[in-house]
């Protein structure tokens, strides 16, 4: 049984799924926030998959210093940085469920301030 703190963030992350969609010119970033890790995807929704990926969990990642909020936002640029190379300038944001707020707001700047429009 998941618990209710659980169920209410998968109710709104539904809601916000009916709504966000991506397709290949403006993929879908796709943001999920663990207790220590946070990763960041650009997923093409009409094809049915990921076109480029981010987190602290990965090799690039673990190099990250500085508190979770500071390595959010580095994964933000870095996801970014992916984007450009692939030449995606414009995405839409899924923050999955969580507020706007803190580690997931620091993404959305990084992402910002590396050149992807949302």
């Amino acid at each position: 049984m998941l618990s209710t703190k659980a169920v209410r963030r998968q109710k709104i992350r539904y809601r916000i799924r009916k709504k966000v969609a991506g397709t290949a010119e403006r993929p879908r970033l796709a943001v999920f926030r663990s207790n220590k890790e946070i990763y960041a995807q650009l997923i093409d929704d009409v094809a049915g998959h990921t076109v480029c990926a981010a987190s602290t969990a990965d090799k690039q990642g673990k190099s990250l210093t500085g508190t979770k909020t500071d390595k959010a936002k580095a994964i933000g640029k870095r996801i970014a940085e992916q984007a450009a190379a692939k030449g995606i300038s414009s995405v839409s944001f899924d923050r999955g469920g969580y507020l706007y707020h803190g580690r997931v707001k620091a993404l959305a700047e990084g992402a910002r301030e590396g050149g992807l429009q949302f």
